[in-house]
């Protein structure tokens, strides 16, 4: 992608950019946008951005010595040089949305584009958007934090981040409206939804999903009410353009949780017409009647009110959480095609699950071992009944291993530890990205919040004791082999909060790692292949 600077720093895009002033009249044909002096390349934008340890300001020079063409940048005293346009903004990062959206070409006009926001299932959610527009015949692409998708292959996001810079977000859009795609699903997240990033404020959004709304990431919005507010952005954002190639009849819409108690805040947010589902009986465009629940998927009662119809099918995802998942993915493909919901059900057997969303591994083993990303307390709220209540049945134990981040929300970790405590037999406690923070002391907090959980609970055999029934092991690997040694025929072992992630954070270094692989592993040195 090849343009002149003039081509898309029209009037209108400096005006949403905040432009303050310009230096330097040429007008340089423009190869990309970097935000990276390190990956600048002739002819590049450079976006300077400011930052919380250091301020892209400071390599400026650099980026303009590696061939950058242009730089947009905020501070007022920036040596300028004369081999580049300097391009001066109000904020270089809120910037960086309409002066990319332009670049490229205003991707998102070109298709119908869903977001998907929440606190847990919004990869899930995404992904089984797409798989069903695709088993429907629809050429769609999609991103999240876990996988992406240009209109071709499925790849592996090795960023892990779940809503990327606004030059990424475009140019992801700008590749999949390139290869034919006439739909595409995003991962929105709250970061990336937050007027403070303005990732996806030049997306045009036509339909969105919210999955749920629960404690995360208050050490950027500050505020349970601000996270929330800025997940609305979402859905205040569903008022735009709608491509003129999409029949008259289509208007942008939301999905929303009808489980969850902010459902009715994001409804209010939407100016248009918003659907809802239900997991627990209440009051939705779709409500789940009835489920049951294996290793192997789950069988779906599902009941329209409008129609005063019933629809039974199938998926192949481990977990009754799905149930959520699935609905919200039905209801907008349904809303999106224009097409009964009965005529997108069929699909839902074909469904994949994500890698590290309740994966399970099978190297022969007599007991179930499963990995999952979760790694919040609503995340936990909602794996762990559903397991419980089918391992009572055939008297298996669940064996837990899991941590809390270092450098993160600390209030969750004793939360954690309760409800893990209240569902599981054994728990290991074990390193999640500690970071900075000295890992046993991150694992004492969790600790704390079993014990509180075992001492309240009115069981008569609730006698638990620290390594018997609770191991503080802040090596992962040992202490998924610790976990392993303790199953036996028909428990379950239950692997939280690395899921699909490809390392493991200290505070002097980021050790490679893979939970699946891990697991495969010890499995193999215990004589499981």
């Amino acid at each position: 992608m090849k343009r002149r600077l003039s081509e898309f720093f029209t009037p209108e895009t400096a005006e949403k950019a905040g432009f303050i002033e310009r230096n330097g009249n040429a007008d340089p044909l423009i190869t990309g946008l970097e935000f990276n002096s390190r990956k600048i390349k002739p002819g590049n934008l450079f976006f300077a951005l400011p930052g919380l340890h250091t301020d892209g300001s400071m390599f400026i020079d650099d980026a303009v010595s590696r061939g950058a063409a242009a730089v947009v940048y905020e501070r007022e005293s920036v040596k300028k040089s004369p081999s580049a346009v300097f391009l001066r903004v109000k904020n270089s990062r809120f910037s960086m949305s309409p002066v990319s959206a332009a670049f490229y070409n205003f991707p998102s006009q070109r298709m119908l584009v869903t977001g998907v926001t929440g606190t847990e299932g919004k990869s899930t959610t995404v992904y089984l958007i797409w798989q069903l527009l695709t088993l429907m015949g629809m050429k769609a692409g999609f991103f999240s934090t876990v996988q992406l998708c240009m209109g071709s292959d499925v790849t592996w996001n090795n960023e892990h981040q779940t809503t990327p810079e606004a030059p990424v977000v475009q140019r992801h859009l700008w590749e999949m409206a390139n290869n034919g795609c006439k739909y595409a699903v995003v991962e929105a997240s709250s970061h990336g939804l937050s007027k403070k990033t303005n990732r996806l404020g030049d997306v045009n959004f036509c339909s969105s999903v919210l999955t749920n709304v629960t404690h995360e990431h208050l050490e950027f919005h500050g505020t349970w009410e601000q996270y929330r507010d800025d997940k609305a952005n979402l859905f205040r954002a569903l008022t735009r353009y709608v491509p003129s190639d999409v029949s008259a009849d289509f208007k942008p819409f939301g999905i929303v949780n009808a489980d969850d108690k902010s459902f009715k805040f994001f409804a209010d947010a939407a100016k248009c017409k918003t659907y809802k589902y239900s997991a627990a009986g209440m009051d939705a465009d779709i409500i789940l009647e009835t489920i049951e629940s294996s290793a192997w998927g789950n069988w779906y009662g599902i009941n329209i009110p409008a129609l005063n119809e019933r629809i039974d099918f199938r998926d192949k995802l481990p977990g009754a959480y799905n149930a959520g998942n699935v609905m919200a993915a039905i209801l907008t493909v349904s809303h999106l095609l224009n097409t009964p919901i009965h005529e997108v059900t069929p699909f839902v057997n074909k469904l994949k699950s994500v890698k590290g969303r309740m994966t399970s591994i099978d190297k022969g083993q007599p007991f179930e071992v499963v990995v999952d990303y979760a790694h919040t307390p609503s995340s936990f709220r909602t794996i762990f009944p559903p397991l419980r209540f089918r391992l009572k049945k055939t008297g298996g134990k669940i064996i837990s291993v899991f941590g809390s981040p270092g450098e993160r929300d600390t209030q969750k970790r004793a939360e954690q530890g309760k409800i893990a405590a209240t569902y599981s037999d054994i728990i290991v406690i074990t390193d999640e990205d500690p970071r900075g923070e000295d890992p046993m002391s991150i694992l004492e907090e969790i600790a704390k919040g079993c014990e509180t959980a075992w001492k309240s609970s009115d069981k008569d055999d609730a006698v638990f004791k620290r390594d018997e029934n609770l191991f503080l092991i802040p090596d992962r690997p040992a202490a998924i082999r610790k976990a392993l040694s303790l199953a036996v025929s028909g428990d379950l072992v239950l692997l939280l909060g690395k899921g699909h992630e490809n390392s493991i954070i200290y505070a002097d270094k980021i050790m490679p790692y893979d939970e699946i692989t891990e697991a495969e592993k010890a499995l193999g040195e215990i004589g499981y292949k």
